[in-house]
């Protein structure tokens, strides 16, 4: 059973929430060099990088592993936490345990 508060968005909208995460981590560089070393890219790697959907994936799923860093995201970007939810969905689908299939 699906959540009803988690709307179901295009990979356009999820591409694009994925490279707004990736614009507000610029200005952020603690955070951005955190999300660097987690993933092992290299930071002249980011602009080829933004065209693979495991990489935008891993920018939404930064995010979606840290509370605080997504509530920091939303309030920055005065994006609701239920548009990264979807974005995020629509990258990384459900688990067999997670009860959403």
């Amino acid at each position: 059973m699906q959540d009803k508060t988690i709307k179901t968005v295009t990979k356009d909208h999820a591409e694009q929430t994925a490279v707004a995460v990736l614009a507000w981590l610029a200005g952020e560089p603690d955070m951005l060099a955190r999300f660097l070393s987690l993933t092992g890219v290299e930071p002249g790697q980011v602009r080829d990088a933004v065209n693979n959907p495991d990489f935008l994936a891993g920018l939404l799923d930064f995010l979606m592993q840290h509370e605080p860093t997504l509530l920091d995201f939303c309030s920055a970007t005065q994006t609701p936490p239920q548009d990264v939810i979807s974005a995020y969905h629509v990258y990384v689908r459900p688990a067999l345990d997670s009860g959403e299939i």
